[in-house]
Formats: structure tokens, C-alpha cells, sequence
């Protein structure tokens, strides 16, 4: 199909779509050049070669893969016009995004108990990216969730049906990216020291 053919309205969704992807493969070239610095400065003599990942950092993980299962299936229940379902399925997603974070503070709690603080003398080089990236992380996630919001607002006012997907696909879109962008990170980190 022509991208010039179609109604306006068709038009306007294939270029907020492509805006959407735009901004993914910047933020994966933002986190890859953050994960590439810290296969760089591994190499250091100060590197932490035996530092565990708190505890609950898996528990954020398990929640955030579990919140991308509920807009999925929030999605799959407005294709099908169950518009009770996606709006629980929905604020679901919305629990289970503010537990990551719940979670993912937890888990900087858990470093600096450890003695690890992002900077100053008891900082070290391997815990302060880690905190930098899951900080950024964070702060994305937190954009999700504005973005959840907006779509919760729009499916409490009746917008969204299985003929008018864009804003929840958009959303679903930007959310599955955070999910698997984590899922990665956690990855990277439990496995390259």
C-alpha cells in the first residue's frame, strides 16, 4: 500500500506511528551507548567483579513483563469490544507500573545499604551506572504512565472501540518497548561484570 493513500485520519495514524518508532530507536541508541560505557569502563581496576543485583530488581522485572500481559490483552479486549475488561485490564497496567517503580527505588535502597551511593567516596563506578541507567529507565517508565493515563482517560470517555485502536496501540506500543528495553538491561547487568 501507498503510505500517500487513505483517509486523513489513516494518514495522521501511520505518522504518529512512525514518530513513535522515531523516538524508540533514539532512546536504543541513547541506552546502547550507556550499556557500550559500561562494557568500556569494565576494564577498570576498580570495576566490582562480584556486586549482586538487588533482590528487588527481579521483582520490578516480574511485575513489568506481567504489566505488558495485562495491555495486551487490555488491546485484544477493545478489539473485541469488551470495554469493561480493557479499562480493568487497563488500570491493571497502571498498578503493575507504579509497583516497578515502588520496586525499582526498593532496589536503590538495597545498593546503598550495600554502601553504594551514585557519587562521592563510597560511590563506585559499577553501581553508578547502574543507577544512572535504571534512573533514566525510570524516568521513562514514568512517561509511560502519563501515557497510560491519557489512554485511561480516553477509554473512560468512550473513545477508544475495535474500529479506533491508535491511542492504545501507541500506548501498548511505548510500554512494550519499556518492558523489553528492561528486560535487557536487567540481562546486561546480571550477566556482564
Amino acid at each position: 500500500m501507498d503510505l500517500t493513500e487513505g483517509s486523513i485520519q489513516e494518514k495522521h495514524g501511520r505518522a504518529k506511528k512512525m514518530m513513535l518508532w522515531f523516538g524508540i530507536v533514539s532512546l536504543l541508541m541513547t541506552f546502547a551507548g550507556w550499556t557500550s560505557a559500561y562494557i568500556v569502563s569494565s576494564t577498570r581496576e576498580d570495576w566490582l567483579r562480584d556486586f549482586e543485583l538487588p533482590s528487588s530488581f527481579y521483582i520490578s522485572t516480574t511485575l513489568i513483563v506481567i504489566s505488558s500481559f495485562t495491555y495486551f490483552f487490555a488491546k485484544l479486549a477493545i478489539k473485541k469490544d469488551n470495554s469493561s475488561l480493557c479499562t480493568g485490564l487497563l488500570l491493571t497496567t497502571l498498578a503493575l507500573g507504579l509497583a516497578f517503580i515502588f520496586f525499582q527505588v526498593q532496589g536503590f535502597n538495597q545498593i546503598i545499604a550495600q554502601g553504594y551511593y551514585f557519587t562521592g567516596e563510597t560511590s563506585s563506578v559499577t553501581t553508578s551506572y547502574i543507577f544512572l541507567i535504571a534512573t533514566v529507565h525510570i524516568f521513562h517508565v514514568v512517561a509511560g504512565i502519563i501515557s497510560l493515563l491519557v489512554v485511561l482517560f480516553n477509554q473512560f470517555r468512550g473513545k477508544y472501540s475495535a474500529n479506533n485502536l491508535l491511542g492504545i496501540e501507541l500506548g501498548a506500543t511505548f510500554w512494550h518497548f519499556l518492558d523489553l528495553l528492561w528486560v535487557y538491561l536487567i540481562l546486561f547487568f546480571a550477566f556482564y561484570q
